[in-house]
């Protein structure tokens, strides 16, 4: 398939082979940018060139090589394929040694020069996608727990107004929701920001030397040594899996969320911490009680903002979106390609249950990626509460923004790829709320 509208930029000292290739690229559905020499478009290219170079060996002024080194300062993955005469196939091998994406001896197919500028376009969209990924994982400390769905708005639309404040949270939801995520992402988002974010786990509290590591030992004992509370100082405390936390360390936790003070070890006088503590809990409220009235004092004492975070199962229009998320993260982080999502794959991944929620949707992913996890076209049946008629509607915008995605938005190409009327994949895109133009890479 085509990538309509990319660009190739050609340089070619050639004028007849220029004019020639140029023609026969653009009748491929190329928009070709040519050029006599090296220097023009070494100036006008940038680490966001989304297309393909095409290049002599044999150039006025700067030649091939040396333009192929400065571009790889530039930007090491832009692809660079290169054409030579005989007597410069060498270089080209050598190039390519170095990272050109192809080369072709003088006189060559135009047509097979197409199919390489196509594998060249494909691994520049995945480069360049992973970099995207890779920015919104460093802002966001991980992949995004919102999504489109109702519930993920309504998450978002919480998270966004506790943020900005200084209370204490209770994030409950099941095991593999993204609680520990959507905590670093509330104190990211907060005015402590830059400060402390201190993560204390209940396996701390199987260790001997757990109350040192919490609290700290006063310097009139012995050494000082400070705290996992004491280094949340003007930051974030977060007691990760509260249920799971020791009764006999509760009370010392209680003292905290009421005082904001702690003992150390050895001291006469309790320390004073500004910290804001976010609890999580994968236990709903009444089970937490149930389960053990003093880790439900813990909580109640926060006297904060409970946060539910909804299942993978309440928010199944999302599926689509974080699977696509963490195949690119996975791709980013394995350096490889995954394989086409098909429709049996699309099957599973709407009609499964889920139990675990996004940790298991995520190592599904690298499974995937991996080709591992392929799905035959025919999958299990659907269960749950969904209805058929819901399921098969969100089947089909799948697969229409997975056809426009992969089409840049090219109607022609969806139509073709989908063999459908162009009138009735108007009426569905019209139905699903989809505009090709959001699928357009320039």
């Amino acid at each position: 398939m085509t990538a309509k509208g990319a660009t190739v930029l050609l340089i070619e000292d050639d004028d007849a082979l220029r004019a020639g290739v140029t023609q026969a690229l653009e009748l491929e559905g190329y928009a070709v940018e040519a050029h006599s020499e090296a220097q023009t478009p070494l100036r006008i290219l940038s680490p966001e060139f989304a297309g393909v170079v095409v290049s002599d060996v044999r150039l006025p002024g700067m030649d091939g090589i040396q333009f192929f080194a400065r571009l790889r300062e530039l930007d090491p993955d832009i692809p660079v394929i290169f054409t030579t005469a005989h007597g410069d196939v060498d270089m080209a091998v050598e190039a390519m040694k170095n990272g050109a994406a192809d080369f072709f001896p003088k006189p060559y197919s135009v047509s097979r020069l197409a199919m390489s500028v196509e594998r060249a376009l494909g691994r520049r969209a995945l480069v360049l996608e992973n970099r995207k990924l890779r920015a919104e994982l460093a802002d966001q400390g991980g992949p995004s727990a919102f999504g489109r769905s109702p519930a993920s708005r309504r998450l978002e639309a919480i998270v966004s107004e506790v943020a900005q404040t200084d209370a204490d949270l209770v994030l409950r939801g099941a095991p593999g929701t993204g609680k520990s995520a959507l905590a670093r992402h509330i104190h990211d988002k907060s005015a402590r920001a830059d400060r402390p974010f201190v993560v204390v786990d209940p396996a701390i509290f199987a260790n001997e030397e757990a109350d040192l590591l919490l609290y700290g030992r006063d310097p009139s004992v012995a050494l000082s040594r400070s705290g996992m509370v004491e280094r949340a100082n003007g930051g974030t405390l977060v007691l990760d899996a509260i249920d799971n936390i020791p009764r006999k360390a509760r009370a010392r936790l209680a003292n905290l969320v009421d005082t904001r003070s702690f003992l150390a070890l050895g001291a006469s006088r309790p320390y004073q911490v500004d910290i804001r503590i976010i609890a999580i809990s994968g236990a709903n409220r009444a089970n937490a009680k149930a389960k053990s009235k003093a880790t439900a004092d813990v909580v109640d004492r926060l006297a904060g903002v409970t946060v539910p975070v909804p299942s993978l199962t309440d928010r199944r229009e999302d599926i689509p979106d974080f699977f696509r998320r963490f195949v690119a993260e996975f791709e980013l982080l394995l350096d490889r390609a995954a394989p086409p999502v098909m429709e049996g794959d699309w099957h599973h991944l709407l009609t499964h249950d889920w139990p675990g929620n996004l940790r298991e949707l995520r190592s599904y992913a690298q499974g995937f990626v991996l080709g591992l996890t392929r799905m035959e076209p025919s999958g299990p049946p659907i269960t749950g509460s969904t209805s058929l008629k819901d399921m098969l509607a969100k089947f089909e915008r799948t697969v229409l923004e997975d056809a426009l995605s992969r089409a840049s938005g090219s109607i022609g190409t969806v139509q073709a790829e989908l063999a459908i009327p162009r009138k009735t994949l108007y009426d569905k895109l019209a139905r699903h709320g989809l505009r090709p133009g959001d699928f357009r890479s320039d």
